[in-house]
């Protein structure tokens, strides 16, 4: 697998590192930059607890930056003001498989002497101004989690262009825990079940799984201590499993397909909604949008959410909160509530249209029935949006 993301991405194998989850891969970059307690990360306050956890278990301080209500990436005329002696990195996210415009977050960071490090957790097979994610900056972390273009069931990888954050990201892969006979288990069982679930079973079978999940009773994205408090886990630091390993050197030879299936799924959103006068997602002349999701503002989640569950309608909710999907208790990850109001309003509103491999011509034809019938439910413009909450 290292050998083929090597190529994918045009760089020598030493320059990728592998890791249990994406998390793991920020969590050993951070440690490469030697941050310590008392130095600070910018990041968008629209991102997940988990970016947020590998911050903390650092003794480091996040530093959240509100939003661009049209790219769900950090407003770059705000990160000025939250820079202090103490900031040391910003990560720029891709949100929903969108790069933000990352030759002003440089100047920026050289104008500071800050490392930027790409989270294209959301990212893989974009671009910025034609080269790829995770290509820009010095060093980036990928997700290849299971709903990802690319994907290992679970799973990160670091990409570093750093001679010296390459070495020293070598040498801690050297050092990650093993994966057990469990784990390599459970990797097969759930790559299995996931190629087998249809958006027919997608309401019954991710409420089990996120139960599971927030219980520690299954592997999952989020586990339940993740979201308890930001008190690293004895088995975080864990390297990649032979069966992931395995799944993603077959599954990267498909990408292309993949991430050419999710723009095609997009183009008939965006045409269904500029056929009711609906805003689109907006898409920038200087980023490749892959579409990991297809972001849509609603007037009542809620009721949207009961709508399509009735309907059998597959629907996401990435995010849930400015650090999905922490939903109260702000203050135990350092978040800052009502400081990026921005962020927190999207967050009440958003819901994400499915863009994956299963999403085959009737699912997506039922998807846009759903959206017609509902189309009062659903902001006409961002400006609608933010103006009316």
């Amino acid at each position: 697998m290292r050998q083929e993301l090597a190529q994918y991405f045009s760089v020598d194998p030493t320059q990728i590192t592998l890791y249990w989850k994406g998390r793991v891969a920020l969590y050993a970059i951070l440690k490469a930059l030697d941050i310590k307690a008392g130095d600070e990360i910018i990041l968008p306050a629209f991102t997940c607890v988990v970016v947020v956890n590998p911050i903390l278990y650092l003794g480091a301080k996040p530093v959240f930056v509100d939003i661009d209500p049209k790219t769900h990436n950090m407003d770059i005329e705000k990160i000025g003001s939250k820079i202090t002696p103490n900031t040391r990195v910003i990560l720029a996210q891709n949100t929903f498989g969108l790069s933000p415009d990352l030759d002003e977050i440089l100047k920026i960071a050289d104008q500071y002497n800050l490392t930027v490090i790409e989270d294209c957790t959301h990212g893989f097979g974009g671009s910025y101004k034609g080269i790829p994610n995770g290509m820009i900056a010095d060093v980036s972390f990928f997700s290849t989690q299971w709903n990802k273009p690319f994907s290992t069931v679970i799973g990160g990888f670091a990409v570093s262009k750093n001679s010296d954050l390459a070495r020293k990201l070598t040498e801690y892969e050297a050092e990650l825990i093993r994966p057990g006979l469990k784990d390599e288990l459970t990797i097969k069982t759930l790559f299995f079940t996931r190629k087998r679930i249809s958006s027919k079973l997608y309401w019954p079978a991710i409420e089990l799984y996120r139960w599971l999940s927030k219980n520690n009773l299954i592997l999952g994205s989020s586990q339940g201590d993740e979201l308890q408090k930001p008190a690293m886990p004895a088995s975080f630091f864990k390297g990649i499993s032979r069966s992931q390993i395995a799944i993603g050197t077959r599954e990267v030879e498909k990408v292309t397909e993949y991430i050419d299936h999710r723009k095609s799924i997009a183009m008939e959103f965006d045409r269904l909604l500029l056929d009711l006068q609906i805003e689109p997602p907006f898409q920038p002349d200087y980023a490749e949008h892959t579409f990991l999701k297809y972001p849509l503002l609603v007037k009542n989640r809620e009721e949207f959410f009961n709508l399509a569950h009735k309907d059998k309608i597959e629907l996401g909710d990435w995010f849930l909160s400015p650090i999905h999907p922490v939903i109260s208790d702000y203050d135990r990850f350092n978040y800052p509530y009502g400081e990026n109001p921005i962020a927190e309003k999207i967050s009440q509103h958003i819901i994400n249209l499915p863009t994956n491999f299963h999403v085959n011509d009737e699912q997506l034809s039922e998807i846009i029935q759903f959206i017609m019938r509902n189309r009062d439910g659903i902001y006409h413009s961002y400006n609608e949006m933010v103006k009316s909450c």
